[in-house]
């Protein structure tokens, strides 16, 4: 069979890249080793996803937005980064941004049903599930994919959407920056007596690292726990009531009695940053380009910007009856996302560094930074303009991390 791109992987990143085609003329396959059924109703996988204004408004255009449903959407009204047994910590509030609220927090299930119900009505978009690729292989003359059995889709661009951990960017021969932090991270929805205020928290303790998202309702929100995996292993042995004591001794009470109201997910916890994001007609968007640690909450919204990105490159060179699988129109994608994401990659990795460094200098010298920014308005206000700016940009300081291609 042949199309314009073949797309692998049909996650929140891959679908919506379908999406933003959409109209572009390009035909489009989008290959996923889940069956229609897991991607028509997703299994809740506990995540929920902070949206910043920018992603909003992308949702928004392309028709996401308005297929969540109002429960599924909490509001981001403000941010606590607490440190040790710290109360007061260092707040980010929404008036000092200029905006009603830092963003939203939405469940990563309900963005892939939202994102799945747009793409299944693109008759352009041939959706093909159940599906484990084989060999892939690009060259000047064309893409060729490999599934199960005899068959081989052909096509001019091959873009890769398949995790952190893709296996089409290994068979490409491109490698990536991993960083195993050798923690297991737990996140389940639980209910608690006092209201979370719409205010996230972001809890740094010593051996483990605490979050509170607010969801819809002013009692429920998603709780993170960032554990050893020895440590770890032993807290999901235990029962709901085990379970329940045990994370309200964990943030010494200060939400009261909680109780388990959403699955248990535990995930290893790993940084990827990929040494290139195009090939000879090929890309990666998603986080099989950049997989971020979760502590600044900037994971899908990179995944967003970059499938976002590369879409308005093709979407200008079908307009320009130019080829769209050109080695200049890729570079332009890489060069645009790599200034993008790099500074605030490599800026996540050295806070997540020092922040979960139970060593004495590291704690001394995290409670001085957060005492400095509690009393620097500019500071404050430059980290929360990645989340309140409703453009692509990335705050001016950060551009001196440079955006050059790690070493191979």
């Amino acid at each position: 069979m042949s199309f314009d791109i073949v797309v692998i992987g049909a996650g929140p990143a891959g679908l919506c890249f379908a999406r933003s085609l959409a109209g572009s003329g390009l035909r489009i396959a989008l290959v996923e080793r889940q069956e229609e059924a897991a991607l028509a109703a997703p299994a809740d996988d506990g995540r929920e996803i902070a949206i910043t204004h920018h992603s909003q408004r992308l949702l928004g255009e392309r028709g996401l937005w308005a297929r969540l449903r109002e429960e599924e959407v909490g509001t981001l009204r403000d941010a606590l980064v607490l440190d040790g047994d710290d109360r007061d910590g260092l707040m980010f509030r929404h008036d000092e941004a200029g905006k009603s609220q830092l963003g939203w927090l939405v469940s990563n299930h309900a963005i892939r049903r939202a994102a799945y119900e747009e793409v299944m009505a693109l008759p352009e978009v041939e959706r093909i599930t159940g599906a484990r690729v084989g060999a892939v292989r690009t060259a000047a003359d064309g893409v060729e994919v490999s599934l199960g059995g005899d068959e081989t889709l052909r096509a001019q661009l091959l873009v890769a959407a398949d995790s952190r951990f893709s296996e089409t960017r290994r068979a490409m021969g491109i490698g990536a920056d991993l960083h195993d932090f050798g923690k297991t991270m737990l996140v389940l929805r639980m209910r608690h007596d006092m209201p979370h205020e719409q205010v996230a928290w972001e809890w740094f303790g010593v051996g483990q690292t605490l979050a509170l998202l607010p969801l819809h309702d002013a009692h429920t929100s998603s709780v993170v726990l960032t554990l050893p995996p020895p440590a770890m292993q032993a807290l999901l042995a235990l029962d709901d009531a085990g379970l329940e004591a045990a994370l309200a001794e964990r943030f010494q009470q200060r939400l009261g009695a909680m109780r388990v109201a959403g699955p248990r997910c535990a995930y290893p916890l790993v940084g990827v940053y990929a040494r290139r994001f195009v090939a000879e007609r090929f890309a990666l968007i998603g986080d099989a380009a950049v997989g971020m640690h979760p502590l600044t909450a900037h994971g899908f919204n990179f995944g967003l910007l970059g499938q976002a990105a590369l879409a308005r490159e093709l979407r200008a060179a079908v307009a320009a009856e130019q080829p769209f699988w050109s080695p200049a129109l890729l570079q332009r994608y890489e060069r645009q996302h790599r200034l993008a994401t790099r500074p605030l990659y490599l800026a996540t990795q050295m806070l997540a560094g020092l922040y979960t460094d139970d060593r004495r200098p590291a704690r001394v010298l995290r409670k001085l930074a957060l005492g400095a920014g509690a009393r620097l308005g500019p500071f404050r206000r430059l980290v929360m303009s990645g989340l309140v700016a409703d453009h692509a940009g990335v705050p001016g300081p950060l551009r001196r991390l440079r955006y050059s291609r790690p070493s191979a």
